[in-house]
Parts: C-alpha cells; sequence; structure tokens
C-alpha cells in the first residue's frame, strides 16, 4: 500500500493515484509518561534501541500493533526508487520460521486483519486483532525483523506485482502521471521528487539483493517505533516486548545524506497530456514547514490558511470558484505542515465546461490574493478552527486512529506531547497571522504548476485493480 505524503492525500487519491509479574510492574513504574489530551501515553526503550509506545484504551477488548521503521522513498537514491514499497511487499514472505504467506494467514486464523504501506517518509506495518492474542502477533512481527528470507524466486514475482500496481496507479491514471511529473519538477535534489512506487525502469532492473540492502540497512530496533494502543497496561506489553523484540540484534544503523533541495528562482511549469475526461492542473509552493512545534507559528498560520480555503464544504474555493463564478468543478487546497522532506502548500483542481486551466490558475490565486488584501473576519476563523481541530480529534475514535497518530508524528521526529501542542497552537492562530501568511509565501519564484491536457479515452480499456494489490 503507497501512502503519497501529504495532507491532501485523501482527496487527491480519488485522481492520483502506513501480562507482566507485580515485578515488572513495580519497575514499570517508574518509565516515563507523557500526557495525551484522551489519556495517557506510556514510553520506554529496549536494551537495542526500539522505542515502545503504549496507549490504553478500554472501549472494546481490541489492540492495534504497529510497527513504524524511519525508512521511505525520502532514504532512496537513484538507481533503485521504489525499493522501500517493493521491500513492504517481500516482508509478507517467509521467514526463518514461516512460510510463503504464512504471516497473514496466522493473523487471520485470530480473527484478526492486518497490512502495510509506504510514504515518503517510513514504512509502517500493522495488526488489528483481539488483546488476548497480542502476544502473538508481536512475536509475528520480532521474527520478520530479525529472520526474513529474500529468496529471488519470491522477489521475481512479487515484482511483477509492483509494476502492475504502478501500471495501475500512474502509467494508466491520467492524473497520476501528472502528479509524478508535477514532483520531479518541483524539486530537483532532494528524493521528495520520486515517486513512491519507484521509476519503471528502477523497478525492471531491480533485483533481491537491493531488496536484502534495504533490510539490512533500515530494518533494526534503533530505527523502529513500536505502538500498541488499545485494551492492553503498560507493563504487560513491556514483558511481552522484552520476550519478542528485546531478543532482535541491532544493525549498524547508516548516517543518512542531507540531498538539501536549492533555493527555487523563479517559477516551474510542466504539462501532461493523457486520456481523461476533463482537463487539470495542480500549483505548489514551497513553504515552511513545522520544525519547532512551539515557535513555528507561519506553518499554524499556513494550516489555518488551507483550511479557510477548503477546510470545510462551504469553504471559500468551493463557494467561489465552483458555485459562484462556476469557474471549476472542483477545487482544493492542502499544505504538508510536516514532514522529513521539503513542503509545498497546494492548489488544485478542475475548470468547469468552457472555463481553461489558465482561468482556473489565476482564479485559485486570486483567492489567495484576496486573503491577503482583505484577511479573514473572526467569525470565519473560528468556524475554520473549529473544523481543523476536530478533524484532529476524530482520528482518535478508534485505537487504529490513535496508533496512526502517535506512529506517524514519532517517526518523523515530533514526541508524544508534541501531538497535543499543535493542536492548542492551531488554536492560537490570528486573523492576522492567516493573512500574514497568504502575503508573505505565495512567491511566483516559488511556485511549480503541473497541467494536464486530456486526450480522448479509450472506450475498451478496463479500469480494475489487479489482484495482489493488497500491500
Amino acid at each position: 500500500m503507497i501512502k503519497t505524503g501529504f495532507q491532501l492525500n485523501q482527496r487527491l487519491n480519488q485522481h492520483w493515484a502506513a501480562l507482566a509479574t507485580s515485578a515488572l510492574i513495580f519497575a514499570f513504574a517508574q518509565l516515563p509518561v507523557a500526557h495525551a489530551a484522551d489519556g495517557d501515553v506510556t514510553e520506554y526503550t529496549l536494551n537495542n534501541g526500539l522505542r515502545v509506545v503504549v496507549k490504553e484504551d478500554h472501549r472494546s477488548p481490541t489492540v492495534a500493533h504497529m510497527v513504524w521503521y524511519k525508512a521511505g522513498s525520502i532514504d532512496e537514491y537513484n538507481g533503485t526508487t521504489g525499493v522501500a514499497h517493493v521491500l513492504e511487499h517481500m516482508m509478507f514472505k517467509e521467514t526463518k520460521t514461516l512460510k510463503v504467506g504464512e504471516f497473514s494467514e496466522t493473523v487471520a486464523a485470530l480473527g484478526g486483519r492486518d497490512n502495510a504501506f509506504t510514504s515518503r517518509d517510513y514504512t509502517a506495518y500493522f495488526q488489528q486483532l483481539q488483546a488476548k492474542d497480542l502476544s502473538k502477533v508481536m512475536a509475528l512481527e520480532a521474527d520478520r525483523m530479525a529472520n526474513l528470507i529474500l529468496s529471488e524466486s519470491e522477489f521475481k514475482k512479487e515484482i511483477k506485482v509492483v509494476m502492475e500496481e504502478r501500471r495501475w496507479r500512474t502509467d494508466d491514471k491520467a492524473t497520476g502521471k501528472l502528479y509524478e511529473a508535477f514532483m520531479a519538477t518541483a524539486f530537483q535534489a532532494s528524493p521528495t521528487r520520486y515517486p513512491v512506487i519507484g521509476w519503471m525502469s528502477d523497478l525492471e532492473a531491480m533485483t533481491y539483493q537491493d531488496a536484502r540492502k534495504w533490510y539490512d540497512t533500515w530494518y533494526t530496533p534503533q530505527n523502529a517505533v513500536l505502538v500498541v494502543v488499545g485494551s492492553v497496561k503498560p507493563a504487560e506489553v513491556k514483558g511481552l516486548a522484552d520476550k519478542t523484540y528485546g531478543k532482535v540484534k541491532p544493525k549498524t544503523l547508516e548516517d543518512r545524506k542531507p540531498q538539501v533541495e536549492p533555493k527555487q528562482e523563479g517559477i516551474r511549469r510542466v504539462q501532461v497530456k493523457a486520456p481523461a475526461e476533463n482537463p487539470y492542473m495542480i500549483m505548489g509552493f514551497k513553504v515552511p514547514k513545522l520544525v519547532d512545534v512551539l515557535k513555528d507559528r507561519d506553518a499554524y498560520s499556513l494550516a489555518v490558511l488551507s483550511a479557510v480555503l477548503d477546510g470545510y464544504s462551504g469553504a471559500r474555493l468551493n463557494r467561489e470558484l465552483v458555485q459562484n463564478q462556476k469557474v471549476a468543478l472542483q477545487v482544493g487546497a492542502g499544505y504538508d505542515m510536516t514532514g522529513r522532506g521539503p513542503s509545498l502548500f497546494y492548489l488544485d483542481g478542475a475548470p468547469a465546461p468552457g472555463q481553461t486551466v489558465e482561468a482556473l490558475e489565476k482564479a485559485l490565486l486570486a483567492q489567495v490574493k484576496k486573503v491577503a488584501d482583505e484577511g479573514v473576519s473572526d467569525a470565519e476563523l473560528a468556524r475554520v478552527k473549529a473544523q481543523l481541530i476536530a478533524s484532529q480529534v476524530y482520528k482518535r475514535d478508534s485505537v487504529y486512529g490513535q496508533a496512526m497518530e502517535l506512529g506517524q508524528n514519532l517517526t518523523i521526529g515530533f514526541e508524544v506531547t508534541d501531538i497535543d501542542r499543535m493542536i492548542e497552537q492551531i488554536k492560537t492562530v490570528t486573523a492576522q497571522e492567516v493573512q500574514y501568511a497568504a502575503q508573505t509565501f505565495f512567491d511566483q519564484d516559488q511556485l511549480t504548476v503541473g497541467t494536464l491536457y486530456p486526450l480522448p479515452i479509450d472506450p475498451n480499456k478496463k479500469d480494475a485493480p489487479p489482484k495482489g494489490l493488497s500491500h
């Protein structure tokens, strides 16, 4: 499974195509506990460097168990792009103790579900099941952390599945092609430019040794975070983690190269012509991201600006450009507030019949300029912040959502306590700060524009996902 890694993710993907003894309880009472708005989170680190995060939620007798590796496409290099995602597929093959496919079969037999996902920033594996069976999936996951078998025969089968996935998600999808070309144009040195699924030529040339090298380099306890959320006791989880993950020997962790993106010094444009029903366009401005949770006010201002433009059904872009001016069929805005790589602020949309992408581009920029010139009212700001904060809180309705929130933030460099601090900072954003963001960060020299010009669609072409894309 592929995660695109930006906040506009869900909407754009419609177009574009992650039990102890009393002695243990006493010892665990001395471990640090961080407070989250909806419950305490207990953290500790095993002797091999694995960071373990546990959050109790006893609303149902279930648990979400996730292992996050700080290894995504942002860590890749030319020649082997896509290897992070390919290894994700191979992790469901065999280990020294499990046959091919036995991992998922075992989880299913327990009445649970499992899967995995790869993004620019990380690769994560998860299981959801009854809390009483937690020990079994911890043993399974620890096993493949240490004992994965990468055979040439299985790799040759799976790389064909990945290449077919690439064809379906990108090569055969006009908006997928556009997004890929757009990112490769917006960034020059940063591996943010690479598609998470990899370039097709790299997939065609990839070998099982490339996947083995990736596994040996990044799949080590001190480069991972274990997140457990559900009907559990922290001391019990610690006891299980010591017995399973604690036996995994750490590897030497490779130093990461900075791969710093040079300053953009002029507008960039890219065009894609492909079969599609409608023209489409996306704009991305290079903007600051969140690094210091308490000091980086610009990041919060940009997040609120994004919500002003496209944070709810009656937000400005849809109301003005779709309903009133009728210049667009659909429009949107989004912002990469966090991440290991550089950030973009996105504006995108499809022009209405009789309108052009050029007219839509001007209309989108005019809406940002209107905020820059006139600002936002206190009433609109309050409504937008309430929507933005609510969307963050809704993530915590399930144990899976809570585990996702913890894993994502911890893997990209934030702490448990930072999660609630971010929400509190959002609450304090002023109308003046939102206006300042609109005035300051939309320099045309920092802009990249991608435009899709549609070609006729083959009426006989099928658009069904190929088999084998569960990972």
